[in-house]
């Protein structure tokens, strides 16, 4: 299948929460700049939610800018949301997205109230803690207790490949908040292991397609 999930998630029994986290499409060429790919995946990526039981008219996307910004989001927006590399949400029915290529996804899930984020982590946004933000925010706004907080990272590049081990700032993030270890979980895929499953920006020179990590709550 040319997708995956992680099992720590699969695990969660809160209700209709679902994620899902697309590999390399067999066949669809993206020797291509990033807006070009994007394109090019975008009806396939809308399909994947619809897999997953979503409407894909409601999937949800940042902007990603490198930053370390989340936005709320209580209903679709327009358009990617500007300025954003991080998007949270206690909406029933929406779906969030984030690409990548490299750089991290990371999966927020609360267990007791069905909260859930996701947030786009390379080097720079993990240096900016972009993380922890998210953290903050998700206890602002929705009640979140980091004893009920499960923190997932998907495949992202990883020393060797890539000089920086963004991979540990994102998990000391979550401990630093007070998330149990057990429920810090990270898949230790490295992104420019297998060219064959994954995109990778650095692997490819820069041409190449996106993962996309897809979480919410059904409706």
């Amino acid at each position: 299948m040319p997708w995956m999930t992680f099992p720590a998630l699969d695990a969660l029994r809160v209700g209709g929460i679902a994620h899902r986290f697309t590999l390399r499409h067999p066949e669809m060429d993206v020797n291509e700049e990033r807006q070009v790919v994007v394109e090019r995946l975008w009806s396939w990526h809308r399909q994947q939610a619809a897999e997953m039981g979503f409407d894909p008219a409601k999937l949800c996307i940042a902007e990603q800018v490198h930053g370390k910004e989340v936005a709320v989001i209580e209903d679709v927006p327009a358009s990617p949301v500007p300025g954003t590399d991080g998007l949270i949400t206690n909406v029933p029915g929406l779906v969030l997205g984030i690409y990548v290529a490299d750089c991290g996804a990371v999966f927020i899930v609360d267990a007791r109230t069905g909260a859930c984020g996701l947030l786009h982590s390379g080097k720079k946004g993990s240096e900016l803690g972009i993380t922890a933000h998210a953290l903050k925010l998700m206890a602002e706004r929705f009640g979140s207790r980091p004893e009920d907080l499960h923190v997932q990272l998907a495949p992202c590049i990883r020393p060797p490949a890539y000089e920086i081990d963004f991979a540990a700032q994102i998990r000391q993030n979550a401990l630093d908040f007070g998330i149990p270890a057990s429920q810090v979980h990270d898949c230790g895929i490295c992104t420019s292991s297998d060219p064959t499953r994954f995109y990778s920006y650095r692997l490819e020179k820069g041409r190449t397609g996106r993962m996309l990590a897809l979480l919410g709550r059904l409706a």
